[in-house]
């Protein structure tokens, strides 16, 4: 059973900066943390859970939403079995609950796909 614990949310003015970290362990037997291929989403109230960015586990390869993109990087460092999303020129609808999220094999867009989430962390961006 994979656990995963993000940390590093918080409150930060508009145009501000801030790293989300997600560290993973229980790897199921037979797999390792580079097998797995990692994502953030985010939910705001009222609204459902949205994908924000995803990495590979084979090539590291990366995919972003649209409304992030440029603005966040999503990176891993499987020696340390951790998932980073640095957050860069914050906007007021940032705002949401960020989970991380696992999933064995290649990587996916959609939240349904991804059986093992943390117990998510608020961002708050205030204008």
């Amino acid at each position: 059973q994979v656990q995963l614990v993000e940390s590093g949310g918080g409150l930060v003015q508009a145009g501000g900066s801030l790293r989300l970290s997600c560290a993973a362990s229980g790897a199921a037997s037979g797999r390792t943390f580079t097998t797995y291929s990692m994502g953030w989403f985010r939910q705001a109230p009222g609204k459902e859970r949205e994908f924000v960015a995803a990495i590979g586990w084979s090539n590291g390869n990366t995919w972003y939403a649209d409304s992030v993109k440029g603005r966040f990087t999503i990176s891993r460092d499987n020696a340390k079995n951790t998932v980073s999303l640095q957050m860069n020129s914050l906007k007021p609808e940032d705002t949401a609950v960020y989970y991380c999220a696992a999933r064995w094999g290649s990587s996916s867009t959609s939240h349904r796909e991804y059986a093992y989430w943390g117990q998510g962390t608020q961002v708050t961006v205030s204008s």
